[in-house]
C-alpha cells in the first residue's frame, strides 16, 4: 500500500483511537477528527508521521534499559500499529536487538511480572477440550495469512519459558512484517502452553501460564496435532511457522506436517538457510565449491543438523553430488564429541546419515569416555568450513583455529552462537589466528575486525532474520501448499547472489542488516517464482508478474486517508 488509499472505516470515538490498527494518534486530520467523533479526544495540533517517529525517538531515549525500551515499543505497538512499524524501519539496526534478540529473551524471561494485555492465541493443555472453539473466536472472519506458534521448551539459548513462549511467537510475526511486509493484521501469534519444567517458574505465585509440569509423548502429539489440523481445515493457504521446539521435537515435526501443509521451521530450515548463503558467498570468494569443502558442525542440536541439511541439499541440488557421497563431507561433534558410530544409543535418530564409522578414527586421541574431541577432529580431516552452534563461549580456541589454519588459505569461520557471549569465537580473534585471512560471519553482530593492512573486516551477522521473513512472504504470495526444499534453496541462494563480497573478496558475505527489507522482497520473489516453477502455487499468474504482484502485496507503515461508513471496516 502506498498511503494513497481511501478506506472506509466503521469505528468512532473511543473505538477507533484503540484500535492500534485503525489508530493515527495526533496523526488524524481534521476532516477525520469531525467525521470519527475525534475533536474533542485529541489535542489540537495535528501532526505528521515524521513529527511522530521523532517524538517516540524522544520517549524511548528517556528509557535506560534495554528491558524498559522493550516494554516502551510493546506499549506502543499496543496503540498504533503504523506508528510502531515506521518508528522500527528508521531505526532498524538499533532497535532490532531490542525487539528480538537478545532483549526480547529477557522479555520472555519476565513475562509474567511485564504482563499487562493478551498478545495472541494462548492454547492450554488443560484447555484442550474447547481448543476449536478458542481458535475460531480469534480467527473467524480473519483474512490469515501467517501463524507463528511456538511451545516455548528452547527459547532464545535461555530455555524452557512455558507460556512467555507467545513472546517469542510475537517477536517473530513484527519480523515477518517489518522486513517483508506481511500486513500484521494477517499474522497470528500463538504459545502451546503444555506446560514447562522450570522450576523457576512453577514457583512464581505470579505465573500466568498453566502451572504443570510439561507434557510430552502421545499426549503431547495428540495436543499439538489437534492444533495443527485446525490450521490446516479452517486456514488452508496459510504459512505455519513453528518456532523454538526442543531438540526431541523441532525436526520430528517439521518431518511429520511439511508434505501436508506449508510450514517452517526456524531453527531448522531458517538457520540452514542464512548459513547457506553465507557459505555460498564464501566459496564464492575462495573460487571454490560447496562440494569442495571439509564441514565441521560443532553443536549437533536443531540448528547444527539444519544447518547440516542444508549445506548437504545445496550440495546434492547446486552441485549434483549423490546424497550418500554429500553426507560424507560433514562432521558433527555434540557433547559427547565427534558423532561416531561407537556412541551408540547417545545417537539421537535424525543425526544417522552423519554419523562417522569408527574405522576411520583408528588412532586419534580420546578422553577417558573414548569421546573425540574438536581439536582431534580439526587436525585429521583438515576442515575449510567451521560452524559453531554449541552455545559453548569460546569453544573455538586459539589452537584450534590456528590448526585449521594451517590446511587451507581462506579457513571459512562462523560462530554462530547468541548472544554475543556465547560465540564459540571472537571474530576479532580468528581474524588476527588467521593473519586476516578467516572469511568470517556471526550469529550476533560485533564490532569490526583489524585486516594485517589496517583496513576494517566487516564480520557478516549471519541473522535468520534476513531470510526468514522473505521465504514466508513468498510462500504467502504464490499461497503455495508447501514450503519446498527447492523453495529455500531459491532464498538461499537469492540471499548469496547480493553478497558484499563478490564484489570486494574483503568486504562482508550477507548484505548489512539495514538492506534487510530490500534483501527480504528479493528473496521472496526468488521464492514464489520456484513455487510456481514447481507448480505448487495456488494463483492464477505466472512467474512474470510475480514482482508487481509482491508489491501490491506488501504492507508499508504509511497512513491511509479514513472516511466514516457505518457500513465500513471495523
Amino acid at each position: 500500500m502506498a498511503g494513497k488509499n481511501v478506506i472506509r472505516v466503521a469505528l468512532r470515538g473511543g473505538s477507533i483511537l484503540t484500535n492500534p490498527h485503525w489508530n493515527k494518534g495526533t496523526a488524524f486530520t481534521m476532516k477525520e477528527r469531525k467525521q470519527f467523533g475525534l475533536v474533542g479526544r485529541l489535542p489540537y495540533q495535528v501532526n505528521t508521521l515524521d513529527e511522530q517517529c521523532r517524538r517516540a525517538y524522544d520517549q524511548l531515549l528517556s528509557r535506560n534499559t534495554p528491558l524498559r525500551k522493550n516494554s516502551f515499543l510493546r506499549s506502543l505497538k499496543e496503540q498504533n500499529s503504523v506508528l510502531f512499524y515506521q518508528f522500527l524501519r528508521r531505526h532498524l539496526k538499533e532497535l532490532l536487538p531490542i525487539v528480538y534478540t537478545p532483549t526480547e529473551a529477557d522479555a520472555i524471561a519476565n513475562y509474567s511480572h511485564l504482563f499487562r494485555r493478551s498478545e495472541g492465541l494462548y492454547l492450554t493443555f488443560d484447555n484442550q477440550h474447547s481448543m476449536e472453539a478458542d481458535f475460531l473466536e480469534q480467527t473467524r472472519g480473519r483474512d490469515i495469512d501467517l501463524v507463528v506458534c511456538s511451545d516455548a521448551e528452547s527459547i532464545l539459548g535461555i530455555g524452557d519459558q512455558g507460556v512467555g513462549g507467545i513472546g517469542i511467537s510475537t517477536a517473530k510475526s513484527v519480523l515477518y512484517t517489518l522486513l517483508a511486509g506481511i500486513n500484521p493484521v494477517k499474522s497470528l501469534p500463538v504459545v502451546l502452553d503444555v506446560g514447562t519444567d522450570n522450576e523457576t517458574l512453577l514457583d512464581d505465585p505470579l505465573y500466568v501460564g498453566w502451572r504443570h509440569n510439561r507434557v510430552r509423548g502421545d499426549a503431547y502429539d495428540r495436543f499439538t496435532d489437534k492444533f495443527v489440523q485446525l490450521v490446516r481445515k479452517y486456514l488452508p493457504h496459510s504459512l505455519l511457522h513453528f518456532e523454538d521446539f526442543g531438540v526431541t521435537n523441532a525436526q520430528r515435526l517439521l518431518e511429520l506436517y511439511r508434505d501436508k501443509h506449508a510450514v517452517f521451521n526456524d531453527d531448522v530450515q531458517g538457520t540452514g538457510a542464512v548459513t547457506l548463503a553465507g557459505i555460498m558467498s564464501a566459496v564464492g570468494v575462495t573460487k571454490s565449491t560447496l562440494a569442495d569443502q571439509r564441514y565441521i558442525i560443532y553443536g549437533a542440536g536443531s540448528a547444527g543438523l539444519g544447518i547440516a541439511h542444508q549445506l548437504r541439499d545445496g550440495i546434492v541440488q547446486i552441485d549434483g553430488v549423490p546424497t550418500d557421497n554429500a553426507n560424507k563431507q560433514f562432521y558433527l561433534i555434540d557433547k559427547h564429541g565427534l558423532i561416531k558410530q561407537s556412541l551408540g544409543n547417545l545417537i539421537r535418530p535424525a543425526l544417522q546419515e552423519f554419523v562417522r564409522p569408527d574405522e576411520e578414527w583408528k588412532g586419534v586421541p580420546t578422553n577417558n569416555n573414548g569421546e573425540i574431541s574438536l581439536l582431534e577432529v580439526v587436525k585429521k580431516i583438515k576442515p575449510t568450513v567451521l560452524i559453531g552452534c554449541s552455545t559453548q563461549g569460546g569453544a573455538f580456541t586459539e589452537e584450534v583455529v590456528r590448526e585449521m589454519a594451517k590446511g587451507v588459505d581462506r579457513p571459512i569461520i562462523f560462530p554462530l552462537s547468541n548472544p554475543g557471549r556465547l560465540a564459540e569465537v571472537d571474530p576479532a580473534k580468528a581474524n588476527d589466528w588467521t593473519n586476516g585471512k578467516a572469511l568470517l560471519a556471526t550469529g550476533s553482530p560485533f564490532p569490526p575486525a583489524k585486516m594485517p593492512n589496517g583496513k576494517d573486516y566487516i564480520t557478516a551477522e549471519c541473522n535468520n532474520a534476513l531470510i526468514y521473513p522473505g521465504l514466508g512472504f513468498g510462500a504467502v504470495l504464490a499461497k503455495a501448499r508447501l514450503l519446498s526444499d527447492s523453495m529455500i534453496l531459491a532464498g538461499a541462494q537469492r540471499l548469496a547472489s547480493l553478497s558484499p563480497a563478490l564484489k570486494d573478496p574483503d568486504d562482508a558475505l550477507l548484505p548489512d542488516f539495514a538492506d534487510a527489507p530490500c534483501v527480504n522482497f528479493e528473496i521472496a520473489v526468488a521464492v514464489a517464482e520456484q513455487a510456481i516453477a514447481e507448480g505448487i502455487a495456488n494463483v492464477d499468474w505466472d512467474d512474470q508478474q510475480v514482482r508487481k504482484r509482491a508489491k501490491e502485496l506488501q504492507w508499508l507503515p504509511v497512513y491511509e486517508e479514513y472516511v466514516y461508513d457505518e457500513n465500513g471496516e471495523t
